[in-house]
């Protein structure tokens, strides 16, 4: 029987509201909106009350669940956002009981990563796998994990946060650490990356073609750096190369420990892959465990670009059926 689910996207700039129809193994999204954030939470959670019963209207339909994806920190079990550093004003908002009161229909929160890895697994390059692990690698790094078959959230809500490990004694800053895995592997490290040898070749009168002069340092964005890449540019494949090589050596730090069949990676991989695949594959050759790294298989989402959209759905659904 077909399940009309909601999905909630709370995000610091953008929020989204979907709706989708779960039909056996299948998910048909039929509506969406999409909102800048509003100031406070508040106003955020009434606008999102507006949009959904907008949605509910002109559709004419009967909501089976509702799924919320925000980033973290928060507490899955208790369905409290807890201070996220990109929601100021944020601390300790109950919005799965303010949904629950509303629309009386099970409500699940999940962080964004743990969200992304549900929707691969239940509709994308997860399926039918039991040990799958999604990473993020976009704005941060943070990985979601299906573990046995199951949503594997750790004792707070904390497992997942691989991008707090250390792989190098020193390097771009990610997760408040240096030399972290967020550090290489991030669009943020990227950049970081990616300003600090600019500024070295500009001084040394070779300046990249992602960044002429001292003056353009703060325009360098990872996906400038990745276009320069593309074009040939020296320092730019250099960058890259070494983001590829940091990413080798985190997916084998995962593998030899969670032994999975698919680690599925989003957003810069994504759309980069040409540049990272050749190194991060000889890094794993060199680093994890033989017989772990042959049965796992390193793939972009199946659900691409849209994931977002799926996200917070997924969340619906894994709550219903379990």
């Amino acid at each position: 029987m077909a399940e009309v689910l909601a999905g909630i996207d709370i995000g610091g700039t953008k929020c989204a509201v979907v709706l989708g129809v779960v039909d056996g193994n299948s998910i048909t999204i039929i509506d969406k909106r999409r909102f800048e954030t509003p100031q406070n939470p508040d106003a955020t959670l009434e606008r999102f009350r507006l949009e959904l019963d907008i949605l509910l209207k002109l559709e004419n339909r009967q909501l089976a669940g509702i799924g919320i994806s925000c980033g973290g920190p928060l507490d899955s079990r208790a369905g409290v956002i807890l201070s996220p550093p990109n929601l100021p004003g944020w601390d300790n908002i109950p919005v799965v009981d303010y949904f629950q009161n509303i629309y009386h229909v099970p409500t699940a929160l999940q962080n964004d990563a743990n969200a992304g890895a549900l929707a691969e697994w239940q509709w994308g390059a997860g399926r039918g796998y039991q040990n799958v692990i999604f990473l993020t690698f976009g704005t941060g790094m943070g990985a979601g994990l299906i573990l046995d078959g199951r949503l594997y959230s750790g004792t707070n809500d904390l497992a997942g946060e691989v991008g707090h490990i250390r792989l190098a004694s020193d390097g771009p800053i990610g997760f408040g650490k240096a030399g972290s895995f967020e550090g290489f592997c991030s669009g943020g490290g990227i950049r970081r990356l990616a300003m600090s040898r600019a500024e070295n070749a500009i001084k040394a009168n070779h300046p990249p073609i992602f960044c002429l002069t001292v003056a353009d340092l703060p325009q360098i964005t990872a996906q400038s750096v990745a276009e320069a890449a593309h074009q040939g540019d020296s320092l730019a494949l250099d960058i890259f190369d070494t983001v590829a090589q940091r990413l080798g050596l985190g997916l084998s730090i995962l593998i030899d420990i969670l032994n999975p069949q698919r680690i599925i990676i989003g957003s810069i991989y994504l759309r980069q892959r040409d540049l990272l695949d050749e190194k991060m594959h000889g890094v794993l050759k060199q680093e994890a465990i033989a017989q772990a790294s042959s049965v796992c298989e390193i793939v972009a989402p199946e659900l691409g670009e849209a994931i977002g959209d799926y996200a917070a759905l997924a969340i619906a659904r894994y709550q219903l059926t379990q």
